[in-house]
């Protein structure tokens, strides 16, 4: 059954491992099941070490990605390993929530272009300085959100990003179509129970509505998500290119189910 999705052998870069909680940490996990090499980086020294712990027998570097000479250096490092990656996996995501739930309109223009710089260029830095070291056909996939059409307050300035994200997927497959098949594609979670989601103000509270929103009555699973991942990192998804693959458990069908009706009338 490993041999179903034809990832044995290949050189995958997970960029972005967190914590254990983390979709990038379930996805090198999953990677490693199925007997794909993993390659890491994270964003320090301090996060390094403890990756390390978690995968000792796996290449881990350090990269900020809003520094561009860590990126090349990146590149240039990896490729010293490596003469091919056959994918890319970008799970790095950062916006400034000091201010609580300030309104949407009150974000200064450098906090709106740091998380910018942070969750979306660097998807695209991160191609470019790979070019050269990528498969003919590898999968770039990132992680996205179930939807940017839902303004969901708490969440701020994330959702416009993710939204150029999205779009960035499109761009970055056509452009890369004239040398390669390279492909791009997204995995959009629904609410996460995540230690990097648990920053965003009123987040606890937005994941228990989705619990009952979801017609199984339980939020996504952050090992869901990363089984998503892992499919589109393989040759069983080369159809699939610049698509945001949705994994909410069916939460966006069921905004209107019954129960959730009946309180919010019978409480009015």
């Amino acid at each position: 059954m490993n041999n179903y999705l034809d990832l044995e052998g290949k050189n995958v870069l997970v960029a972005g491992i967190a914590n254990r909680k983390s979709v990038a940490y379930h996805v090198a996990t999953q990677l490693r099941d199925l007997g794909a090499r993993v390659l890491c980086s994270v964003r320090t020294e301090q996060r390094k070490e403890q990756v390390a712990k978690w995968f000792p027998r796996d290449d881990i570097w350090v990269c900020d990605v809003s520094d561009g000479a860590q990126i090349e250096a990146l590149a240039k490092s990896v490729g010293s390993r490596i003469d091919r990656l056959d994918g890319l996996v970008h799970s790095i995501a950062f916006a400034d929530y000091r201010d609580g739930g300030q309104a949407f309109h009150e974000i200064s223009k450098r906090d709106f272009l740091t998380a910018m710089d942070v969750s979306c260029y660097s998807l695209i830095a991160l191609a470019r300085a790979f070019q050269p070291l990528f498969a003919e056909d590898a999968s770039v996939v990132t992680i996205s959100i179930s939807t940017t059409r839902m303004a969901a307050e708490n969440y701020g300035v994330m959702g416009p990003v993710k939204a150029a994200l999205d779009s960035s997927l499109a761009f970055l497959s056509k452009s890369f179509s004239r040398f390669s098949r390279v492909r791009f594609n997204a995995v959009g979670p629904g609410l996460l129970k995540t230690s990097a989601s648990a920053g965003i103000p009123g987040y606890v509270d937005s994941y228990l509505f989705a619990e009952q929103a979801i017609p199984r009555k339980e939020a996504v699973r952050t090992e869901e998500a990363a089984a998503a991942v892992v499919f589109l990192l393989s040759p069983r998804s080369s159809g699939i290119v610049a698509q945001n693959l949705v994994v909410d458990a069916g939460m966006s069908i069921n905004y209107f189910d019954q129960s959730i009706v009946s309180r919010v009338v019978g409480g009015s």
